[in-house]
């Protein structure tokens, strides 16, 4: 859903940069209430790990793949959609700057699309069914993999609506069409959430939010899944395209991101290592989530109280 250089207008790439700015200033203000000194780390993995999973694109139905999104993972794992908005945006920032995927005059629209409207859907639907289903933490995975699966169409809609008032496509065949793989993309997303938080209820309790008094068991096999994602998982990753260029690409409307191109030159653009596929795509994963977790663990210092 990486919205590039040409989709949206000035006015609007204006507008959601002045939104989005105004709601990271917010985030980093509100996410001191979340954060002492173990959960730092904490970020600085759920930031690494969605960057490398998002190197991961899945088949869905009709030529289209789809990968994660993130926003209600994050925001559960740390425990507030602040810092998971924090979490989502350095993704997307880094993404755009080092890997030339999404576009920079674009970057307002995506960190509101997915950073916000991903995020907050997420996670306030996932506080409200986790109620209805009782509280307990076993139906947390399933709460959260409920609203997950609607925050990827929640933003796949605000991204449809921004290409209409773009005048980059007619609303009424944008939208329908955003909306409809964004549904088959969104199941993946429900069970990928799902399925994380599944282990972690299980496994991992100590990288969750209210386990402060817990001391967290160790970063090996954190630290080795992410690599395993970023480095060997993401060779696998499917090659048809996701589900904002496949929209573009039938509506007619992909031809405008090669005749608007602002890009920082850059060593990993398309997640290669000097263009070379294979390792050099392992060797750009990994280094994109050391990035990832290095700018999210200074983040964190930066926003946590100072008698942390």
């Amino acid at each position: 859903m990486h919205i590039p250089d040409g989709f949206v207008s000035v006015p609007v790439a204006a507008a959601t940069t002045i939104a989005s700015v105004a709601g990271l200033g917010i985030a980093l203000v509100r996410s001191k209430d979340a954060f002492g000194v173990r959960r730092a780390p904490v970020l600085g993995l759920t930031t690494a790990f969605i960057f490398a999973a998002q190197m991961v694109n899945f088949p869905v139905a009709g030529g289209t793949s789809g990968h994660l999104l993130g926003g209600a993972l994050a925001a559960i794992v740390l425990g507030s959609p602040w810092a998971g908005a924090l979490c989502i945006a350095t993704v997307l920032i880094i993404q755009a700057v080092l890997f030339a995927d999404g576009g920079i005059t674009a970057l307002g629209a995506n960190i509101f699309n997915m950073s916000f409207v991903g995020v907050w859907v997420g996670w306030l639907l996932t506080q409200t069914l986790h109620r209805l289903f009782g509280g307990s933490k076993s139906r947390l995975p399933l709460a959260a993999g409920i609203a997950a699966a609607v925050s990827v169409v929640a933003a796949a809609i605000c991204a449809a609506i921004q290409l209409a008032i773009s005048g980059t496509a007619n609303l009424a065949v944008v939208l329908p069409a955003m909306t409809g793989v964004h549904i088959l993309i969104g199941i993946g997303e429900g069970l990928i959430t799902g399925g994380v938080l599944a282990y972690l209820v299980q496994a991992r309790p100590d990288l969750l939010p209210g386990n402060d008094e817990e001391q967290i068991r160790g970063w090996v096999v954190p630290v080795v899944t992410i690599v395993l994602i970023a480095g060997l998982l993401s060779l696998f990753a499917s090659a048809w395209p996701d589900g904002l260029e496949k929209v573009a690409e039938d509506t007619g409307f992909i031809n405008l991101a090669e005749q608007v191109r602002i890009s920082v030159p850059t060593p990993f653009a398309d997640y290669t290592f000097n263009e070379n596929e294979g390792i050099g795509t392992s060797i750009a994963g990994i280094i994109g989530s050391i990035v990832c977790f290095a700018v999210a663990w200074g983040i964190a210092q930066i926003v946590k109280p100072k008698n942390a």
